[in-house]
C-alpha cells in the first residue's frame, strides 16, 4: 500500500511540474521578446481548450483506451509540440512570430489540459485496485502535485529559464517523463459498451440544472469568479519583473525572482487545502465562497499597493491570500455541487462546475483582463518608460480588486444556501411544473 501510494505522489509531482515549468513566468518570456501585448492569447487559449478537449479524451480513455496509456500519449504529444515551440523559438530568436509559436503552444496544451483529469482517474483506479480509500489517501497524494508546480517555478527561477524559450523545453522534457512514468501504473478498464449517451459523456445533461433557481445562481457567480482565475497567472510575474527597470528597485531579490515570490502563492494553497472541512463545519458553505470572493479583492488590492522594496511584504501577502482565494472556492464549489446534485448528475454537474469556472470565466477573465484593462494602462513596447507603467499596473489591480468586490456583494444578496441535509435530484432539477425546487432556502448549509 505504501508502494503504490509513493508511486501516485510521484505521477502527481511529474503532472503538475509540467505546468509549474512555465505557467507562471510565461509573461516575462513573451514580454521580452515583444509580445507581451499578446499575452493574454496564450491563457485564454487553456480555457478555450478546456472546453472540449478534457471531454473527448475522456470518452476515448472510457470506452477504447485504457485511461494510463491515454495519459502517457497526451503527454507524448503535449511533449513534442512544446519542445517544437522552444525550438522555433531557440531558431529564430528574438524575430519571434506570435502566429507560429501561438500554434504549436496552443497543439501542446490542448493535449495537456485533459493530462489533468486523467492523472486523476489512474490514481483513483490505483487506489481502488489497492484496497484504499480515496477521501482519505487521494489528497495527500493531490499534495505532491502542489510540491512538483512549486519546485518546477524555483527551477526555471533559480536557472533563469523564467526569462526566454528554456522553460518551454523544460516543460518538454518533463512531459517526456510523465509519458513514461505513465506506463508504469496499474491497468485502468474500459468500457467499449457504455450505454451513457454522447451528451451524458460529454457533461451536457447536467445544463438541466439552471432550472433549479439556486444551482443556476451558483454556476453563473462560478463563472463571475472564473474571471479572476488566470489573471494573476497571466500577468503577475510580469508586473513584479517590471520593477527592474524602475531604478530604486533594480536590485531587489523580489524584482529579479518574480516567479520564485509567486511560488509562495502554490505552498498557501497547500495549505488552505487543509482548512477547509474545519471551515465548512464551522461557517457554512455561503461564508466559505465568500471569504474565497473577498480574497481575490485583497489578491489584487496588495499587488496594486505593493512593491518589491518597502512594499514587499504587501506582495507576500497577495500570495498568501491566493490560496484562500483560489482553493476554497475551487474546492469548497466542488463539494457543494457533490452536495446538491443527486449521483446520477454528479459527474456532469462537476464538469460544468470546471467549465464555468476554468473554461468559460476564465477564458473571458483573459481576455478582458488582457484587451480592456492591461493593455490600455501598461505600455508593452521595449521602449516604454518603467514609472509611467508602475502607475498602470496599479491602476490595473485596482480595478480587478473593485470587480471581485462588486462579485461579493451581490454573491451576498443573490446566494442563498440551501438547507442542511437537501439535495437536488435528477426529478427536482429538471421538474419546471413544481416551481422552485429548493423550498425555503437556508442561510448556514453545513456539511
Amino acid at each position: 500500500m505504501k508502494s503504490i501510494k509513493l508511486r501516485l505522489s510521484v505521477l502527481s509531482f511529474l503532472e503538475f511540474a509540467v505546468w509549474g515549468s512555465y505557467l507562471v513566468s510565461l509573461g516575462i518570456f513573451l514580454n521580452s521578446v515583444g509580445l507581451g501585448a499578446q499575452t493574454f492569447w496564450f491563457y485564454t487559449v487553456q480555457g478555450l481548450v478546456s472546453l472540449f478537449m478534457p471531454a473527448l479524451v475522456g470518452i476515448i480513455a472510457d470506452r477504447w483506451v485504457p485511461a494510463q496509456k491515454m495519459l502517457s500519449l497526451c503527454h507524448l504529444l503535449a511533449g513534442v509540440f512544446m519542445i517544437l515551440a522552444g525550438g522555433y523559438c531557440w531558431m529564430n530568436n528574438p524575430n519571434i512570430e506570435f502566429g507560429t509559436l501561438f500554434t504549436f503552444y496552443t497543439l501542446s496544451v490542448a493535449f495537456f489540459m485533459p493530462t489533468i483529469g486523467l492523472a486523476n482517474s489512474v490514481a483513483f483506479n490505483a487506489l481502488n485496485k489497492a484496497g484504499l480509500d480515496t477521501v482519505t489517501d487521494f489528497p495527500p497524494i493531490r499534495v505532491w502535485g502542489t510540491v512538483g508546480f512549486i519546485c518546477a517555478e524555483l527551477f526555471v527561477n533559480f536557472t533563469g529559464f523564467q526569462a526566454n524559450y528554456w522553460q518551454l523545453m523544460s516543460c518538454g522534457v518533463i512531459s517526456f517523463l510523465m509519458m513514461a512514468y505513465s506506463l508504469t501504473m496499474p491497468q485502468c478498464p474500459v468500457n467499449a459498451s457504455s450505454g451513457s449517451s454522447i451528451s451524458d459523456t460529454l457533461g451536457l445533461s447536467a445544463f438541466k440544472l439552471f432550472k433549479s433557481k439556486t444551482m443556476a445562481i451558483f454556476f453563473i457567480f462560478s463563472m463571475l469568479l472564473g474571471v479572476c482565475l488566470q489573471v494573476t497567472n497571466s500577468y503577475g510575474t510580469m508586473f513584479i519583473d517590471s520593477f527592474q527597470h524602475i531604478p530604486q528597485y533594480a536590485h531587489d531579490w523580489a524584482a529579479s525572482n518574480a516567479t520564485a515570490l509567486t511560488s509562495i502563492s502554490q505552498a498557501s494553497e497547500a495549505l488552505c487545502i487543509l482548512l477547509i472541512p474545519f471551515c465548512l463545519k464551522r461557517f457554512g458553505i455561503k461564508s466559505v465562497m465568500l471569504m474565497a470572493i473577498m480574497a481575490w479583492v485583497f489578491r489584487f488590492g496588495f499587488f496594486g499597493l505593493g512593491n518589491t522594496g518597502s512594499g514587499l511584504v504587501l506582495l507576500i501577502l497577495s500570495c498568501i491570500v491566493y490560496g484562500v482565494a483560489f482553493d476554497f472556492f475551487n474546492v469548497a464549489g466542488g463539494l457543494f455541487v457533490d452536495q446538491q446534485t443527486d449521483v446520477k448528475l454528479r459527474s456532469s454537474a462537476q464538469g460544468l462546475f470546471m467549465i464555468m469556472t476554468n473554461g468559460i470565466g476564465a477564458s473571458l477573465g483573459t481576455v478582458l483582463a488582457g484587451n480592456l484593462v492591461i493593455n490600455k494602462f501598461v505600455d508593452m513596447s521595449p521602449t516604454a518608460d518603467a514609472a509611467t507603467n508602475l502607475i498602470g499596473w496599479q491602476h490595473s489591480w485596482f480595478i480587478f480588486a473593485g470587480y471581485a468586490l462588486a462579485i461579493s456583494i451581490l454573491f451576498i444578496i443573490c446566494f442563498k444556501a440551501p438547507k442542511s441535509g437537501e439535495r437536488l435530484t435528477r426529478d427536482k432539477a429538471i421538474d419546471v411544473a413544481g416551481g422552485d425546487p429548493e423550498g425555503m432556502p437556508g442561510e448556514n448549509h453545513k456539511f
